[in-house]
């Protein structure tokens, strides 16, 4: 029979530690070409793409973001406007008349709608009695070219497809 002996592997190098119990890895090859690892930067290439990529999602995100918010101020207006409509409601039971002022109704608009819109209500006298309850964007701010919100004592909202 041969000898068969088991074969030998050499295992790695030990790690050289000093006396300090500090492990030098000066001597490491680990991360350079020799050992297959790749000790380099990013070319300007691959960074002019990079930025290009941002860029372009960058188009695409921030006008979506923005319309998302002019959207999300338009509906905390709405919600205010359905508020003063069913104050005024109880307003006219009470009084037998449409209050002249938000104040009157006893609330005040709140400051993120106050900042954007301007919401008045205006009622009318004649028989029967009316009212129009309206929310305009104040120029100079993100809500500019929105639309002016209304409705009146008969649930109506106007504009008609923007509800």
């Amino acid at each position: 029979m041969a000898n068969r002996s088991a074969p030998t592997f050499s295992a790695h190098q030990p790690t050289p530690v000093g006396r300090d119990g500090i492990i030098d890895m000066s001597e490491s090859d680990s991360g350079t070409k020799a050992s297959g690892g790749a000790n380099r930067g990013f070319t300007l290439i691959e960074l002019m793409i990079a930025v290009a990529v941002v860029a372009i999602l960058a188009m695409i995100a921030i006008p979506t973001y923005t319309s998302q918010v002019v959207k999300g101020r338009r509906s905390a207006a709405e919600a205010v406007l359905l508020d003063i409509a069913q104050r005024q409601q109880q307003y006219l039971i009470d009084a037998r008349a449409y209050a002249a002022s938000v104040a009157a109704l006893g609330t005040t608009t709140p400051a993120n709608v106050s900042a954007y819109y301007t919401v008045t209500t205006v009622p009318a006298a004649g028989p029967p009695p009316t009212f129009t309850a309206t929310a305009t964007p104040i120029a100079g701010t993100s809500q500019a070219g929105d639309v002016t919100l209304g409705i009146d004592n008969t649930g109506a909202k106007t504009p008609a497809g923007i509800w």
